[in-house]
């Protein structure tokens, strides 16, 4: 239901293509792309691209015109759509003409066959869908001729043949594009760090394509950034070179260890349904802005931040990092954790708290900032129970520095203040850290606009 009235029949779309048709299109349609998206995204495809060729002049037609054709209602084609977005064969555009709605649908070329098994990412999704034994029939067929010796190489070289010179006017060629790749993302500047921690060779392992491989298997297995550095580990080799494939049986390992060994399956994301009339709004309370901020941002950006922009020391990353490793902690957990040990240790991050509590969150399985701020809270609220029992020693007073979003209520702030540790105010911290946050989030706004 949610895709109804995304477009309506009355809009008009026009067909364009970009590049050219590689000679085995066809068959990357059905035998490689197919398993991938489904039939009717093909037969989208299929249909778009043979109206150009009927097309006898530029006006739009209706999406009427589509349902007829496809013999389906608007919604599943809509859907159909998103696919194909989704896995680089169509770019959709969307503008407003005498008060009419027209789509601008620009078709993609898709892979070659050989290109296609070269894709990191789109072969690993067809190996987890197809099984072993049809992906490497498919492989073999495709590559065949590869094992075949042509002999010895005697191609001439452009110097060999030509003369080259300085026009007066220097004209640069376009070059036809190339298909689109998926790509995730991932943190990089983390991966530096590591690397260069252990006096290895930065530039060597992540190569363009070696940091498209990362991103890649990082989108396709959903792995942390501190999972993918294990896998990027595991497959070095003794000169400092990747094995890709190595790299993504790592990964795949991982993924397998992380979802009690269940299949990779390319499936359509589920978006939460709303209510009738309910929209989904910005956050609007501290609490919920300073939960999307951690949800969004690595430990590293967040430690850089709360240090004014300057670089985050290596001890520091050094200890984020064994503990998310060790530990298992989402990037998002992580935060919530090093912003409350911030508070509560005066800006230093101790080594033994922060092993302590990430301990106690691993088992509790925490997986976002929302979850990791009301555990934290149920936490506390035991604690503050636990401590009415006890009689309070003048020796035992320690002062505590808790978050915004760890304060009680003014009334049961006070009920604890008389007997538990009395609770310091720090306003000022606090809206510093606030300020500091708002500030990164205006210089994400202004590079973004």
């Amino acid at each position: 239901m949610r895709f109804i009235g995304q477009i309506l029949p009355v809009d008009g779309y026009v067909v364009r293509f970009r590049g050219s048709l590689n000679y085995h299109y066809a068959i990357s349609l059905t035998h490689l792309y197919q398993p991938l998206i489904g039939t009717i995204p093909v037969m989208l495809y299929q249909t778009l691209l043979h109206e150009l060729e009927l097309e006898t002049d530029h006006s739009p037609k209706t999406h009427h015109t589509l349902m007829s054709y496809l013999n389906l209602p608007l919604d599943e084609i809509y859907k159909a759509r998103r696919k194909l977005e989704a896995i680089g064969l169509l770019s959709a555009f969307k503008k407003e003409k005498d008060g009419t709605t027209i789509f601008t649908y620009e078709l993609q070329s898709p892979f070659s066959p050989r290109g296609f098994f070269q894709d990191a990412m789109l072969s690993q999704l067809l190996f987890h869908q197809i099984g072993d034994q049809k992906f490497h029939q498919l492989k073999q067929h495709f590559f065949a001729e590869k094992d075949e010796q042509p002999g010895e190489e005697v191609t001439a070289s452009f110097h060999d043949v030509f003369e080259t010179f300085t026009p007066e006017l220097e004209v640069v060629e376009q070059m036809e594009p190339e298909p689109k790749a998926i790509e995730g993302n991932t943190d990089f500047s983390w991966l530096e760090h590591t690397l260069k921690q252990r006096m290895i060779p930065v530039r060597k392992v992540l190569t363009p394509e070696n940091r498209r491989l990362l991103s890649q298997m990082q989108l396709l297995y959903g792995l942390d950034t501190y999972e993918v550095e294990k896998a990027l580990l595991w497959a070095l080799t003794e000169t400092n070179e990747l094995n890709a494939e190595e790299f993504k049986a790592a990964c795949h390992d991982i993924f397998k260890t992380k979802n009690h060994s269940q299949s990779v399956k390319l499936t359509e994301k589920k978006t939460p349904v709303q209510p009738a009339g309910e929209e989904l709004n910005e956050p609007q309370t501290k609490e919920e802005k300073l939960i999307r901020q951690l949800e969004t941002m690595s430990p590293k950006e967040l430690l850089e931040d709360l240090s004014s922009g300057h670089e985050a020391s290596e001890q520091d990353l050094k200890l984020i990092r064994d503990v998310m490793t060790s530990q298992g902690l989402s990037a998002p957990v992580m935060n919530v954790l090093i912003h409350y040990v911030l508070l509560q240790s005066n800006m230093k991050l101790s080594k033994a708290y922060v092993e302590k509590i990430a301990s106690h969150w691993s088992r509790a399985k925490l997986k976002t900032a929302r979850e990791a701020m009301e555990f934290a809270k149920k936490e506390r609220e035991k604690y503050v129970k636990k401590a009415k029992s006890r009689p309070i020693s003048p020796r035992n007073q320690k002062r505590e520095v808790i978050p915004d979003w760890f304060k009680e209520s003014k009334q049961k702030t006070s009920e604890a203040a008389k007997t538990d540790q009395p609770v310091i105010d720090l306003d000022k911290e606090i809206r510093e850290l606030e300020a500091i946050l708002s500030q990164r989030n205006r210089k994400n706004n202004h590079y973004q606009g």
